[in-house]
């Protein structure tokens, strides 16, 4: 997934914490397997190459996925998009090239949610136009530690923390100890702007410096407003807290996006979500569940 992935768990011994953490490492393996663009044989790629031509035969865990990716897309007012890939490709982050406001205008026209239909009873899905494609970078991480983390729990193991990149999944607490997240500054290397004890929750953290470069003063990085085709300004950083991997994964693009004002709005509609933003002038913002038993 072009992330780094860690485990932290106990168990009743040495082997049985081995066996976990292979089941765990296995089904991180399985998913980028499945979700990564860049593997030819991956499901993601199939439909990538084939979903403009015809209605494309889906796993259910895939057409699951999907179903919840298109629902949060309308509840966010289409700031979480996975068709946002026809722009995203355009943009060599390591390069530092950003395409033309040519390629940019077209590819444009491509990232729109409403155009990926998606046939639950049929499982299948049909890319509205020529051209279009979808990445779950956005979401495929919380799905993979909500996955560890049910594995885990399977297993009998009640503390245990499985993290891909931002995104964390915090199974119980840390043997009597909340789990400690800290939140990176974005613009100050090794300093937090707040640490958070917390215990059985999600986490999904999105900031402007996971990716990106500068040019002329200006920041480009990978998280693109689909209705813009350019980086969200609103944010530098976010940080979302929820019952699940996918849905704080999904809410952290929709906050950066919106920004405070709407974004925090919007989060409302979630019930036991809760978030800390760092706005593009460094302030930093919090939900109303801070004020009380998160803080």
């Amino acid at each position: 997934m072009g992330t780094a992935i860690s485990a932290e768990l106990w168990a009743d011994s040495p082997a049985e914490g081995e066996a976990a953490l292979d089941a765990v490492f296995d089904e991180m393996h399985r998913i980028d397997r499945l979700m990564s663009p860049h593997k030819p044989a991956s499901e993601l790629s199939r439909i990538n190459r084939e979903a403009a031509h015809h209605a494309v035969p889906l796993r259910e865990e895939m057409a699951t996925l999907l179903a919840r990716a298109l629902d949060f897309s309308a509840r966010t007012d289409g700031a979480f998009d996975i068709s946002f890939a026809a722009v995203g490709q355009l943009y060599d982050y390591r390069a530092g090239t950003v395409p033309s406001p040519q390629l940019l205008e077209a590819a444009r026209g491509l990232a729109d949610w409403r155009e990926l239909h998606l046939d639950r009873r049929a499982g299948t899905l049909r890319f509205g136009r020529a051209g279009m494609r979808i990445d779950l970078g956005g979401i495929a991480k919380g799905h993979a530690v909500d996955n560890a983390v049910r594995l885990l729990r399977q297993r009998g193991i009640q503390h245990a923390m499985v993290a891909a990149g931002g995104d964390s999944h915090l199974l119980g607490d840390r043997r009597g100890r909340p789990w400690q997240l800290g939140i990176a500054h974005p613009r100050r290397r090794g300093h937090n702007v707040a640490v958070l004890p917390l215990q059985d929750t999600a986490v999904s953290t999105s900031g402007d410096y996971e990716r990106g470069f500068e040019r002329g003063g200006v920041r480009h990085h990978h998280l693109i407003d689909p209705r813009t085709g350019d980086s969200a300004r609103g944010a530098t950083s976010v940080t979302v807290l929820a019952p699940d991997g996918v849905t704080a994964e999904a809410l952290s693009k929709m906050l950066f996006i919106h920004g405070p004002r709407r974004g925090f709005a919007m989060l409302e509609d979630w019930p036991g979500v809760d978030a800390v933003l760092v706005d593009a002038q460094g302030v930093l913002h919090a939900s109303a569940g801070f004020n009380g038993s998160r803080s």
